[in-house]
């Protein structure tokens, strides 16, 4: 198991819900500009679904015949337009001819891609959100008959919301997902819902309850991946997990309209998670993950490098060759 680790300790920890407000209202989770990046002809299609009862978005990227696919999953800021790895990376452009099929769903804001209780109310609208049913039933189901993609051996991977989510994805859909990376994710949500919340009413004015009922109930520990860890050891689920310090390394990886201090911030946040996570890993016999805490900030730049360095190791998880 390759584990790298640089962490200065918990003076971000103990800011103040204030504070993170603040940062907040400065624009960190603010919406992103809606331009795709890629510069590789992408598909967007339009897959049913009767769980969610409308139709969803997906932008795709075709790896081959049989090809395996990544499923790449948004942040909390998820638009109706792209997916963030597509707005703010050139994910499909790395992945082109790699042997891989792509795979980036379009929206679900403040969602962390579960099955809520409620009817999500929120971003000028009131929505079903039954993610985890489209993303392991029907969307795989409606690729493996439309595009020639296997439901079994994926893998899948998210930025900050979407990180958690894909853990919580691979801990109960194993055959579906033998590959789930995290990058910047908050991986103890049952340990502070209350962190949880105040995100989700800036990313939309959702509710948490409405998602997973109030702190205790059960929903917050199944889809906790701290919670889950020893699913994911159980599994023998490959694990790619990156989180940075919260101290900048390379300006030019922060996100051009959010303040590097407010995406520090978050990020110091993120990686105490990360540490309790890690632990309950390992402690749950885990040793099948690349686990990488260096310097840097919460932002698509810094996961972006750790998207392209995966590379290699999801071709050799999913077994597949490079085109050429």
């Amino acid at each position: 198991m390759a584990f790298v680790e640089n962490w200065s300790g918990g003076l971000l920890r103990r800011l103040s819900l204030a504070a993170l407000g603040a940062a907040l209202l400065a624009g960190v989770w603010g919406p992103q500009p809606a331009a795709a990046f890629s510069s590789v002809p992408v598909e967007q299609l339009t897959v049913p679904s009767t769980a969610m009862g409308r139709d969803v978005r997906v932008e795709f990227l075709g790896g081959g015949e049989g090809a395996p696919a990544l499923y790449l999953l948004d942040s909390m800021e998820a638009g109706d337009d792209f997916n963030g790895w597509d707005i703010n990376t050139p994910a499909f452009d790395w992945y082109k001819d790699s042997g891989i099929s792509v795979v980036m769903p379009v929206g679900g804001k403040s969602s962390f891609y579960s099955n809520w209780y409620a009817p999500a109310a929120g971003n000028g609208g009131t929505y079903t959100y039954k993610w985890e049913t489209f993303l392991t039933q029907e969307l795989p189901a409606w690729l493996a008959t439309n595009r020639g993609v296997p439901q079994t051996g994926n893998a899948v991977v998210g930025f900050s919301m979407g990180g958690s989510s894909a853990l919580i994805l691979a801990a109960f859909h194993p055959q579906l997902f033998i590959y789930a990376g995290s990058m910047s994710g908050f991986l103890n949500l049952s340990a502070d819902p209350g962190q949880v919340g105040i995100a989700m009413m800036w990313n939309g004015g959702f509710s948490r309850e409405a998602m997973w009922g109030p702190p205790g109930d059960p929903a917050w520990a199944r889809n906790d991946p701290t919670v889950q860890a020893g699913r994911l050891a159980a599994n023998g689920t490959r694990l790619w997990i990156y989180c940075g310090s919260g101290r900048p390394t390379d300006p030019a990886l922060a996100s051009p309209d959010a303040p590097i201090g407010g995406l520090g911030f978050l990020e110091g946040m993120a990686i105490d998670s990360n540490h309790a996570f890690v632990d309950a890993y390992i402690a749950a016999g885990g040793n099948n993950g690349v686990f990488n805490f260096p310097d840097g900030i919460h932002a698509w730049g810094y996961s972006g490098q750790q998207l392209q360095q995966m590379k290699p190791d999801i071709q050799r998880v999913l077994g597949v060759t490079p085109a050429g």
